[in-house]
């Protein structure tokens, strides 16, 4: 008992000789945990509005408590069911055709034996990940232009008439899952390249000893040994199925599009900062706190399927 009190009683101790000894690296860690602290765990406690009649006049502390009444108010806009319909629309094309995207690429450079050209390949992949998407919209409206777009100039050139891509409801979702994957696909390959480094060679080798081809050798080894980053990116992006990238439906949409492209996010940032009347940013908070509700349920359930199908799990 003794000996576990002075255990106990040393910890303190023990850290301030781990901060003087590893200063350096505690040093290194201080903006990311200072960057944890103020932005994702401070504004955790904001969501307390969206249980109040919030005035920014009277702050948190003086604003009048409303209980569920904001909930209640979710539950009986009739266009919620429009935002919904939209997000989870946008969110399932992002897993259907973005998610094997950067899967598929991966595999097949994998399979490239001359190193310049997968090394230059990977790198020209990954270089739209760094550019924003405000440059990456601009270019998109560039090359769809009516009057001057490669996209419309080719189709006049076979006899068609210009085509308004950006202003058309039925083009918006095609288009922003283009551009998700264009800017995504080469980041998220790296993690599978990176996965398939710890391969051990005596697999592909015993593999081509029992007259295994290429095919066969990436189905049967490849494939299965990244499953792990596979099933955990899965349940990344369903964790994420109700967040759309904000940044780049603001960019593309307009009031012309409103019917397929506008989503949750984009209809909280409209009530809660529109430039006429009072914002309401009580309504806003309640919405977006019941959407990561729903994600965080539904991240839960996607780490339960994989623990009951595979090895794998975060929790």
């Amino acid at each position: 008992m003794e000996t576990k009190r002075k255990n106990v009683e040393s910890l303190p101790v023990r850290f301030v000789k781990d901060i003087k000894r590893n200063y350096i690296l505690y040093l290194l860690l201080l903006p990311g945990v200072l960057s944890l602290i103020l932005f994702k765990l401070g504004p955790v406690g904001g969501m307390v509005i969206a249980f109040q009649n919030f005035s920014a006049f009277q702050g948190i502390l003086g604003s009048k408590w409303v209980g569920l009444e904001n909930f209640v108010r979710i539950f009986q806009d009739a266009y919620m069911l429009k935002l919904i319909k939209n997000t989870v629309i946008l969110a399932v094309l992002s897993i259907v055709v973005v998610f094997p995207i950067p899967i598929i690429f991966s595999l097949f450079l994998n399979e490239v034996r001359v190193k310049f050209v997968k090394n230059s390949v990977q790198s020209l992949s990954f270089l739209p990940y760094f550019i924003s998407s405000a440059v990456m919209v601009s270019i998109l409206y560039t090359l769809l232009s009516p009057s001057y777009g490669l996209v419309n100039s080719i189709i006049k050139a076979f006899g068609g008439d210009a085509v308004y891509f950006m202003s058309k409801p039925e083009w918006f979702r095609p288009l922003y899952i283009f551009l998700q994957i264009w800017q995504t696909f080469g980041y998220s390959a790296v993690i599978y390249l990176a996965a398939m480094t710890s391969i051990d060679p005596a697999l592909y080798e015993a593999a081509e000893a029992d007259g295994a081809n290429r095919w066969q050798k990436m189905f049967h080894i490849t494939l299965p040994s990244i499953s792990t980053s596979i099933i955990t990116m899965l349940i990344i992006s369903i964790g994420n199925v109700f967040t759309v990238d904000l940044d780049r439906i603001l960019l593309m949409y307009n009031q012309s599009v409103y019917e397929t492209a506008d989503v949750i996010q984009t209809y909280v940032y409209r009530i809660a900062f529109q430039s006429t009347g009072f914002p309401d940013y009580s309504y806003g908070t309640a919405v977006n706190l019941v959407k990561s509700v729903i994600a965080f349920a539904l991240v839960i359930i996607a780490n339960k399927l994989a623990k009951k199908y595979s090895e794998t799990r975060l929790f």
